[in-house]
C-alpha cells in the first residue's frame, strides 16, 4: 500500500503539474538522490532510511520535468512483491509507463520477443524445478544421490552458472572458492553432472532460471542488431539490492548499458547476506572505480525503528562498518521501550516466553500481523510452532513449511508409528534414533550445507522432541507418537493471518512493529557451519538485518541448553560481546537460579519461586527427602514460569508425570492459584 502522505505529495504533483512538488517531504540526502538525473549514482542505502522513496521520486521526477520518457527507464529489483510496490509508488507518483521488473522477468519478456524474430526459434519451455533434471543427470552416471543430495547439486548447478562458468570451467573455479564437496562428490564428478544435466536440458527442449539470462546474455553478444534495439529503448537504469546481484545479473546489466553510464544503483553493503547463491557487494563497494564521474548519496536517516533499536543495529556492526562500507543509521523516530535481552534455560522455555510477551503485544492492541519471531535456520521453528498453537495463537511460517509438514519429518512419523506397533523389548529413545538414523540422522551435525544440513536440522529437532517428552510426559513409543500426533494436529490448525514466523534470510526487506530474535547463541548465530571471517561476517549482517526489521519492539534471546535437564553449554552469540546487560541479569540473581535463569523470569514468576521454593522445602522436611526429589529446580522454575493452572497444563511442565500428577498436582494447582490471587489483590489495591 502506498503511504498517504507519498498519495499526498503525488496528488499535489498532478494537481499543479509542477515536479517541484514531488520533491516534498523528502530529506536532503533523499532530494539529492531525486534530482540527480543523469550520469552514473550509487546510493548507500541503510536499513529503514527510505530507499525506495527516494528512487521513485528520482525517476517520477525525471518523467515530471522531461528529462526522462516513461516507456526508456528499467527499473530493476530482486523479488516479484519489490517490483509490484514499485510499479504502484510510481503510478501513484505520475510515472505510470516506467517499467519496474526483476532480472528474470524483464530478460524473459526481451527473450520472448526477440528470439524468434532474430534467431527463428522458440523460446525454450522454463522448467521451474531442476530437480527430476538433475537425479536423471546423476543416475545416467551411476550416482547414487537422495532428495538432499539432489537439492545440493541443483544449487551448486546455480551456483556455477550464476559465476558464469561451464562445466569445464567448474573444476578450476570450485577450488579457487573452496567449494569443497557437495553431496558426497568431488569437482570431477560434480563438473560431470553439470555437463550431463546441459544435455538432458537440451534433449528435452527446456531451459531453467539461470538460462533464462545466460541466453539473452548470448542473444545480445552474438546479434548486435538486437542489443542496439534494447539499449534504444531502454536509456536509464535503477537497479534495486545492488548488494545482492550476481556475476551472471551484472553481465547482463552491462549488455544492457552497452558502455552507456546512465545507471543508478542502489544497497546497503552491510545487509549483504547471499553469498552462498553467488551474490556480491563488490560491485556496489567497487562502483566508484567502474565509474570515474558518479557520485554516491548516502541515506542514514532512519524513519523504520526507535533510536533504542537503531543504537543496537550501529553497535552489532560498528565492529565490521569499515571493512564492508555501511552506514552509521540516525535515527529519527521518537524514543520508544528498551531492546529486551532474556536467556532461558532450554528451547521450550524460550519459545514459552517468547509466546507468553507476544500475547502481552496482543493483549495490549498490537495486531498479530505486526509480530514477527525470526531464527537462523528452518529447525529452530518447531517449538516456536508448539509453543503459539497451545497458546492459541495464530502464526504462519514464512518462506518455508511448518515443522510437522517437512517431508523428513513426516515420514519419519509414519516410520514411527509403524514401529510403536511392533512388540520390541528396547528401549523407546533407542528405537526412535533407529528410525531416524534409517532417515539420515546423526548424532553430529553433517559438514555438508544445503539441503541435506536442513533436513538433518529438521531430523535432530525431531530427535530432540523425542528426547524431552519420553523424558518428561511419555514411557512407552506408543504414548510418545501419540504426543507427537497432538502437537503436529495443533500445529497444523489454520492460522490465516497472525505472528510471522521467519528465518533471518526469509525476512529480508520485511519489517514488523514487534520483532523477536530467537536462538542468539554461538554455533546458531554465527552458525557453526561458518568457515573463515567472511562467513562469520556475513553472519553478524544477518544478525543486523534480523534487529533492523523491527519498528518499536525488539527482544533478543538465547537458551542455555536445548532440552530441559540437558547439558548447558550454550553461550551468547560473539556478537553481542559488551551488548549483552550482563550486570542487569546480575541484579536479578536469585538463589538457587544461575544469572540467565533469573533473568528469563519475571518480577511475578520470581515470587512464585520463592513461594514454591518454600513450599518444597517444607514437603521434603516432612518426608525426610531431600529437596531434589520433590521437584528439581529445573521443574520448579518451569512452574514459576508458566504458571499452569490446569492439569493439562501441569502435565506439560518438564520432570512432571503422573506420579508426581497424582502425589503434588493439587496442592501446587492451589498454591499458584492463591498466588495469582494475591498478586491480583495487590495490583488493585
Amino acid at each position: 500500500m502506498v503511504p498517504e502522505k507519498m498519495v499526498s505529495v503525488s496528488k499535489h504533483a498532478l494537481q499543479t503539474g509542477g515536479a517541484q512538488a514531488l520533491l516534498e517531504g523528502l530529506d536532503p540526502e533523499q532530494r539529492a538522490v531525486a534530482t540527480h538525473l543523469l550520469g552514473p549514482l550509487c546510493v548507500i542505502a541503510g536499513a529503514g532510511t527510505g530507499k525506495t522513496r527516494a528512487i521513485t521520486h528520482r525517476i517520477a521526477y525525471g518523467v515530471q520535468t522531461g528529462t526522462y520518457s516513461p516507456a526508456a527507464v528499467l527499473a530493476v529489483t530482486f523479488t516479484s512483491r519489490a517490483a509490484g510496490e514499485m510499479r504502484e509508488r510510481l503510478r501513484a507518483l505520475g510515472a505510470p509507463g516506467v517499467q519496474a521488473r526483476t532480472f528474470h522477468s524483464a530478460a524473459l519478456r526481451q527473450l520472448t520477443y526477440f528470439l524468434p524474430r532474430a534467431m527463428n526459434r522458440a523460446v525454450p519451455r522454463l522448467i521451474e524445478h531442476k530437480a527430476p533434471l538433475v537425479a536423471q543427470a546423476a543416475g545416467r552416471l551411476g550416482f547414487e544421490v537422495d532428495r538432499a543430495a539432489i537439492r545440493d547439486l541443483a544449487a551448486e548447478i546455480e551456483w556455477s552458472k550464476v559465476h558464469l562458468w561451464t562445466a569445464d570451467d567448474y573444476r578450476e573455479g570450485a577450488a579457487k572458492a573452496g567449494r569443497g564437496q557437495v553431496a558426497g562428490l568431488d569437482a570431477i564428478a560434480i563438473s560431470r553432472v553439470i555437463g550431463l544435466y546441459e544435455q538432458v536440458l537440451g534433449e528435452a527442449e527446456a531451459m531453467d532460471f539461470e538460462d533464462v539470462l545466460l541466453v539473452m546474455c548470448g542473444l545480445m553478444e552474438e546479434k548486435p542488431l538486437v542489443a542496439d534495439q534494447i539499449r534504444s529503448q531502454y536509456r536509464h537504469f535503477v537497479v534495486d539490492e545492488y548488494q545482492d546481484v550476481s556475476p551472471l545479473q551484472q553481465r547482463l546489466l552491462d549488455l544492457w548499458l552497452g558502455g552507456r553510464q546512465e545507471l543508478c544503483v542502489v544497497g546497503d553493503p552491510a545487509q549483504t547476506s547471499y553469498s552462498f547463491a553467488g551474490a556480491t557487494s563488490s560491485y556496489l563497494t567497487g562502483f566508484g572505480r567502474r565509474f570515474k564521474d558518479a557520485t554516491t548519496v548516502r541515506l542514514v536517516r532512519d524513519y523504520r525503528s526507535t533510536p533504542q533499536v537503531v543504537g543496537l543495529a550501529n553497535s552489532v556492526l560498528r565492529v565490521a562498518r569499515r571493512s564492508s562500507g555501511g552506514v552509521e543509521l540516525v535515527a529519527q523516530r521518537p524514543a520508544g521501550p528498551e531492546v529486551r535481552f532474556r536467556a532461558f534455560a532450554d528451547d521450550a522455555s524460550e519459545a514459552k516466553g517468547i509466546v507468553d510477551r507476544a500475547a502481552e503485544l496482543i493483549n495490549g492492541g498490537l495486531p498479530a500481523e505486526d509480530i514477527a519471531v525470526l531464527y537462523r535456520t528452518n529447525g529452530q521453528s518447531e517449538p516456536l510452532e508448539t509453543a503459539f498453537a497451545e497458546a492459541g495463537i495464530a502464526f504462519h511460517v514464512r518462506g518455508g513449511e511448518r515443522f510437522f509438514a517437512r517431508r523428513e519429518v513426516r515420514e519419519a512419523l509414519v516410520l514411527l508409528r509403524a514401529e510403536a506397533q511392533a512388540a520390541v523389548d528396547q528401549p523407546p529413545l533407542e528405537r526412535v534414533h533407529e528410525v531416524l538414523r534409517a532417515r539420515g540422522w546423526t548424532e553430529q551435525a553433517p559438514t555438508e550445507r544445503g539441503a541435506v544440513r536442513d533436513r538433518w536440522e529438521s531430523l535432530d529437532a525431531l530427535a530432540a522432541l523425542s528426547g524431552e517428552l519420553l523424558e518428561t510426559q511419555a514411557t512407552t513409543l506408543a504414548e510418545l507418537v501419540a504426543l507427537i500426533d497432538q502437537r503436529a494436529a495443533a500445529g497444523h490448525a489454520p492460522a490465516a493471518q497472525g505472528v510471522t514466523l521467519a528465518s533471518l534470510h526469509s525476512a529480508k526487506g520485511l519489517e514488523w512493529e514487534a520483532v523477536f530474535l530467537a536462538g542468539l547463541s554461538d554455533g546458531l548465530l554465527p552458525i557453526s557451519l561458518a568457515d573463515g571471517p567472511a562467513e562469520v561476517e556475513e553472519e553478524r549482517r544477518l544478525l543486523y538485518v534480523g534487529i533492523t526489521r523491527a519498528k518499536q519492539h525488539l527482544q533478543l534471546s538465547y537458551a542455555n541448553a536445548r532440552t530441559a535437564g540437558g547439558s548447558r553449554n550454550r553461550k551468547v552469540s560473539r556478537f553481542l560481546a559488551g551488548l549483552w546487560p550482563s550486570a542487569a541479569l546480575a541484579a536479578k540473581r536469585v538463589k538457587g537460579l544461575d544469572v540467565p535463569e533469573a533473568a528469563a523470569l519475571s518480577e511475578p514468576a520470581l515470587a512464585r519461586f520463592e513461594a514454591l521454593k518454600a513450599w518444597r522445602l517444607e514437603v521434603a522436611r516432612q518426608a525426610g527427602l531431600p529437596a531434589y526429589t520433590v521437584f528439581t529446580d529445573v521443574t520448579l522454575r518451569a512452574l514459576a514460569d508458566r504458571a499452569p493452572s490446569s492439569v493439562a497444563g501441569l502435565m506439560a511442565v518438564p520432570g512432571i508425570g503422573p506420579a508426581k500428577l497424582d502425589k503434588y498436582g493439587a496442592v501446587v494447582l492451589a498454591l499458584l492459584s492463591e498466588l495469582a490471587a494475591g498478586a491480583g489483590a495487590s495490583d488493585g489495591a
